[in-house]
Order: structure tokens, then C-alpha cells, then sequence
């Protein structure tokens, strides 16, 4: 298996979306190390999940909209080998609300959280890939980003610099054999999605060519692709997983 013994971290890994890609790269023999914020719970499950595959799900608990966080995160999971083989950027809230309405600490927080931690691990990740020059950043945005959503403004805005963010990092560290794309996830089934009003959720599956909600392994199929040596001369890109959306 091609992740065999490769160090991974995953950014909000244990549930969701990042839960799938923390699993999907432990099944393909990886040593993943998944960041979360407070939900143990959901960190010992991940761990119980992860039992029996062919590599390894360590969870930390770190703050990785902090430079702080980010450095304990990379760190702790490059310790053993003094290196990273693929960052995978996942952490991120929604705090929906018309615009004209929407307070100032629900804008602050979206974008804290869904824009500071790509800062923060990829300035400490790309540290411990450049050695090797080699190297894998993916960066997890939205559908949001791309065809916008009502109420969503705060959070559609921080997807779309991820994606920015992705293509300027991919110029940067291009030479140095590290590789940065995006991930537009559409309407996936998670916990973040079950929060959404129902009539919002109805109008974009009907939207959507296949008709149906995603799954989070979809996306983590995606992941794993752009961070294989089958994307070995993918960067900058951003690979849309909605259903047809778009």
C-alpha cells in the first residue's frame, strides 16, 4: 500500500469529512495523526473505528487556529521520523445568517477558524516536508465557495480563500516537490450538514445531477487520490466532489 508507515495529519479528524480521511489513510497503512478541539468522545471512537486496519489513528488535542496548536500538532506527529508526508486541512465551523443580520463574532469566528488553521499547519507543515522535498497539502473547501449560498457569506468567503490560498502555497513550494490542492465538497452527510434547515437542504439535492446526499468516504476517495503518486503532477487544482452541482 502506498501510505504504508507515512506520516499523515488531518486537521479535525475525528469526525466528518476528516473522521472518513483519518480512516481511509490508517486502512491504506498510514500513521495518521488526527486534530480535534474538545469532543473526546468523538476522538475514542475514531480510535475504536480505527482498530484492526493496517495503520494508525493517534488523535491530538490541539488548537490549530493558534500557532501554538499548529506547531504542537506537526510536531508531536513528525517527532518520531522528523518529517510530514501529507497535511490534510479539514478544521473548520459554520455560523450561517443573513448578512444584514449577522454579528461581528459569528463573521470572526468562521473565518478564524476556517482560515487560521490553514496559515498555521502549512507554515509548520511545509517546515518538516521541505528536508525531503517532497510532500502533499490538501486543503478541504466548498461548494459554497463556487456557487455561492444564502446565509452562508462568512463561510462561502472562507472556502474561497482556501482555494486562493491553495493555488498561491502550490507556487511557492512547487520547486521544493510539495504539491497543494482543494477539495470542493458539496452536500455531504455529517454533522455540520445536519444542522442546516431542511428546505436548504431539499433546494440543493435537487440541484445536483446524481440527486442524492454525499458520503464523507466520497470525499476521502478524493483526498487520497491528490495525495497519491497517481496526482503526482496535480497541484494548484481544485477537484470538485458535489454530485454535479456545478
Amino acid at each position: 500500500m502506498e501510505f504504508t508507515d507515512q506520516i499523515i495529519v488531518v486537521t479535525g479528524g475525528t469526525r466528518g469529512i476528516g473522521r472518513a480521511v483519518s480512516l481511509a489513510f490508517a486502512n491504506a497503512g498510514a500513521q495518521v495523526f488526527a486534530a480535534y478541539l474538545s469532543n473526546q468522545a468523538s476522538a475514542d471512537e475514531t480510535v475504536e473505528l480505527a482498530e484492526g486496519l493496517s495503520g494508525s489513528v493517534t488523535p491530538v488535542r490541539a488548537d490549530v487556529s493558534s500557532s501554538e496548536g499548529a506547531q504542537l500538532l506537526i510536531n508531536q506527529a513528525s517527532q518520531a521520523s522528523g518529517h510530514l508526508d501529507v497535511l490534510v486541512n479539514n478544521a473548520g465551523i459554520i455560523r450561517d445568517g443573513w448578512l444584514a443580520m449577522m454579528a461581528e463574532d459569528d463573521w470572526d469566528a468562521v473565518i478564524r477558524n476556517n482560515l487560521y488553521p490553514l496559515f498555521h499547519c502549512c507554515k509548520w507543515g511545509v517546515r518538516k516536508m521541505m528536508s525531503r522535498r517532497s510532500g502533499a497539502i490538501i486543503n478541504i473547501s466548498s461548494i459554497s465557495a463556487l456557487s455561492g449560498t444564502a446565509g452562508q457569506s462568512n463561510y462561502a468567503a472562507s472556502k474561497g480563500a482556501a482555494i486562493s490560498f491553495s493555488k498561491s502555497l502550490a507556487r511557492e513550494v512547487g520547486s521544493m516537490g510539495i504539491r497543494v490542492n482543494a477539495v470542493v465538497a458539496g452536500l455531504i452527510d455529517t454533522d455540520m450538514t445536519a444542522a442546516l434547515k431542511q428546505d436548504i437542504v431539499t433546494a440543493i439535492l435537487k440541484g445536483t445531477a446524481l440527486g442524492r446526499i454525499g458520503r464523507p468516504a466520497e470525499v476521502a476517495d478524493a483526498v487520497l487520490f491528490l495525495a497519491s503518486q497517481k496526482a503526482s503532477y496535480i497541484t494548484g487544482q481544485s477537484l470538485v466532489v458535489d454530485g454535479g452541482i456545478l
